[in-house]
């Protein structure tokens, strides 16, 4: 008799998969940026996503047209979307994966701030500390006064920055919004704005290469296919934690493909982000504690890539 899988454990199963499926996506973000502009490395990802995002769509049987109901919001969130997807695929291209992961994983402080003017929401006392926390930990890995500073770290910062503000936008406008209008127009907007920069960009593409892109866009896929079933098998208390599993595959693909090795102030900084965004996912998780629960109810994962957050726009069907 086969043992019974409790849905919450076939949720942490799935979640972790899809990370690491989100994982192998970054890391050959990272092998095709020593060669391509981030530009073109998005313009392959998004045009060979669209065939797989169009079947997805399907899915979508809500009454209406692509028309939104919240045209501003929409407009700023698909402008959002297309820096904080430029400014990812570049730091992953030059900071060291695990330096890269590390400032992403700011993204659920920076929500928990955003989501205080735009939400209404509000923040006590833990959970500041716990802010506070994330951006200590945010600065042992920037080392201010040491290491320079340099447009790796700041298009780290500035993903994380709109990735949290596209969560945030999310959350504000997901209930009102059909699915087909949120998953396709930022990725129309990543298409137009890179078919405009890619005469000025564009490097000859071997083949082994163009299947790498194609590789990204079923790796995303898949992994927002995983997203999907854990949020329908477990609650977002018990998924969103597992994201953190993220830094273990770049630890193991740093070493393995780039030779990079985890450095301790680094180390450090992980495990202070990782903990300060841990607490403010489980305080979310308590009941009574916040209203809106914006970090459990707005993110997927560190919110890079062509495909964007399919686990939190179909994960309520």
């Amino acid at each position: 008799m086969p043992f019974p899988v409790s849905p919450n454990l076939r949720g942490a199963a799935a979640s972790l998969a899809a990370f690491g499926f989100y994982a192998t996506h970054d890391a050959v973000v990272k092998f095709l940026g020593a060669s391509y502009t981030p530009f073109q490395i998005i313009f392959y990802s998004t045009l060979f996503a669209f065939p797989l995002v169009t079947v997805l769509m399907m899915r979508d049987r809500t009454d209406g047209n692509l028309i939104p109901r919240h045209p501003w919001w929409v407009a700023a969130r698909s402008g959002a979307a297309v820096i904080n997807v430029i400014c990812g695929f570049y730091a992953f291209s030059v900071l060291p994966l695990a330096q890269a992961y590390a400032i992403f994983f700011a993204m659920p402080i920076l929500i928990t701030l955003l989501a205080i003017p735009m939400l209404g929401e509000r923040v006590g006392l833990h959970r500041g500390l716990a802010v506070v926390a994330g951006l200590a930990g945010v600065l042992i890995v920037l080392r201010p006064g040491g290491a320079p500073f340099g447009l790796g770290q700041l298009a780290a910062l500035t993903a994380a920055s709109t990735g949290a503000f596209v969560s945030v936008v999310l959350r504000k406008i997901g209930p009102d919004e059909r699915s087909a209008v949120i998953l396709l127009y930022p990725m129309m907007a990543n298409f137009l704005v890179m078919a405009a920069i890619m005469p000025f960009v564009y490097q000859p593409l071997p083949v082994q290469h163009l299947g790498l892109l194609g590789l990204m866009a079923i790796l995303g896929f898949t992994g927002g296919m995983f997203i999907i079933v854990a949020y329908r098998a477990a609650p977002a208390v018990i998924v969103a934690p597992m994201q953190y599993s993220q830094i273990i595959w770049a630890v193991f693909y740093a070493w393995l493909l780039f030779d990079e090795k985890l450095d301790l102030r680094t180390a450090v900084g992980i495990a202070v982000i990782v903990a300060s965004g841990l607490y403010i996912v489980l305080r979310e998780g308590t009941p009574r504690v916040s209203e809106n629960t914006p970090v459990l109810q707005s993110r997927s994962r560190a919110d890079l890539g062509f495909l964007p957050r399919l686990g939190d726009v179909f994960r309520r069907r």
